[in-house]
């Protein structure tokens, strides 16, 4: 192919700050753009010999397969675009984003994960573009549903999460929940949960039998996310979850996130999930529940091809219900956002690289690598078995309003915040009311200072 695949694993501290405010506003079309001015173009073709350099963290099974197909189609349909991509982690590229973005020679395309530590902090310092411009030249708000636009959006001071102009595309979709071993829960008797109260139940009978119940690895940081993302989403319901991280009411302290915290730190002491899971790496507890040595594994859609490579038809995925509500309730929403940087010498060709790696021929590349894409073609039909199970129950949550948000979005530091302190919660070095009000003091001192 043309382009090229780097790696780079630098760390570097980054500290961002953003104020917060609210609004209902759809992004993109109707707005004026927040742009660096000037006619916009779709011609490709005619910009001369560009190399783009691309950084993204498409390093998951299956997703990075489709990111390279992509990149080699848009280089042979424009043979004078050479594509430089450097592939990063996660938290690489949450420590290194800022700093390359600010220095004087910073890529053409970035993803760019949403909410006020990143987004809001790129947007606020004027490190890349709206692309409400570009949004008229491709009409990504006729192909995007408007709740999945305005994840992408801010004002243009990115002081206003959700606000009114568009500053990414996002590629694939995002559901975290549990992936369960079929063969295990057969053995057991028992059926795959779909309450806090039947996964409890699960795992108590997974432990007496001598299985161990959830696979679970924290060094990262990252995973506790979405641990307790999933059980404050089980116990809280939606509406709760989205003015937390909105900012538009509740406390961290409130009785659901202390229910939440109480329920994950029983789990740790009753050892239904993976001893010293903090010094456990996120790939070894997968490699484990991979291994058909524990019942269920918490995480996102972005392990569907890995799991489904290596379980095939023993592995399903299963989100769910809080008490008193009709569907599930969980957490996620989209791949991180594919953005323009202001640095760019070429925006008119980064712009037609997203669209291309973000349509609909694009969604159909991240299907055949067993993946998400964010929007699902009308007329595909999933695949029997795991794929089956994560497209419905994508399209359950996103129909329902049953897909919340991110907790880390809630506010610059909460990242940092949340993931410390689900580490000291599983480790027992802090009580569940001593949890939830570290929480509530970095989101009261962002809320208070609006």
């Amino acid at each position: 192919m043309n382009g090229k695949k780097r790696s780079w694993t630098g760390v570097i501290a980054v500290s961002v700050a953003v104020a917060l405010s609210l609004t209902a506003c759809a992004p993109g079309s109707g707005s004026a753009p927040a742009a660096s001015g000037g006619p916009v173009s779709k011609d490709v073709a005619g910009a001369g010999d560009v190399t783009l350099t691309v950084w993204d963290q498409n390093t998951d099974e299956g997703i990075t397969d489709a990111q390279e197909k992509l990149n080699a189609a848009f280089s042979a349909k424009y043979p004078n675009v050479k594509i430089d991509r450097v592939t990063q982690s996660f938290a690489d590229l949450k420590t290194t984003l800022k700093l390359a973005l600010s220095g004087d020679n910073p890529p053409d395309v970035v993803q760019a994960n949403q909410g006020y530590p990143d987004m809001g902090a790129f947007v606020q310092g004027g490190l890349i573009r709206s692309l409400n411009d570009y949004d008229g030249l491709y009409d990504w708000s006729s192909y995007y549903p408007e709740s999945l636009l305005k994840i992408n959006s801010f004002s243009a001071d990115g002081k206003t999460w959700q606000g009114d102009n568009l500053y990414g595309i996002s590629q694939t979709g995002e559901v975290v929940g549990i992936y369960y071993n079929k063969k295990i829960l057969t053995q057991l008797g028992v059926e795959a949960p779909t309450s806090l109260d039947e996964l409890e139940q699960d795992m108590a009978a997974a432990k007496a039998a001598g299985i161990m119940p959830m696979a679970y690895g924290d060094i990262e940081k990252s995973p506790g996310i979405h641990l307790f993302g999933v059980v404050q989403a089980a116990i809280a319901g939606s509406d709760a979850v989205n003015k937390l991280v909105t900012g538009a009411g509740g406390a961290w302290t409130d009785d659901a996130s202390v229910t939440a915290a109480k329920t994950i730190q029983d789990w740790s002491s009753k050892g239904y999930i993976t001893e010293g899971a903090n010094g456990v790496s996120r790939d070894d507890a997968l490699a484990q529940f991979e291994a058909g040595q524990s019942a269920f594994y918490v995480v996102g859609t972005w392990k569907q091809a890995a799991i489904s490579e290596a379980m095939g038809d023993d592995a399903g995925f299963t989100t769910l219900i809080p008490k008193g509500a009709d569907s599930p309730v969980t957490t996620g929403g989209e791949g991180l956002a594919w953005a323009v940087t202001t640095g760019s010498k070429h925006p008119d060709v980064a712009a037609a690289y997203i669209d291309f790696i973000n349509n609909a021929d694009a969604a159909k590349t991240f299907i055949d690598e067993n993946s998400l894409p964010s929007v699902i073609p009308a007329d595909y039909t999933p695949k029997p078995g795991l794929e089956t199970d994560v497209f419905d129950t994508y399209g359950k949550v996103t129909s329902s309003g049953g897909l919340v948000p991110y907790l880390d979005y809630s506010t610059p530091t909460f990242y940092d915040t949340l993931t410390s302190a689900v580490q000291q919660l599983t480790d027992q070095q802090v009580t569940p009311e001593a949890f939830t009000d570290i929480l509530q003091k970095d989101y009261s001192g962002f809320v208070g200072s609006k």
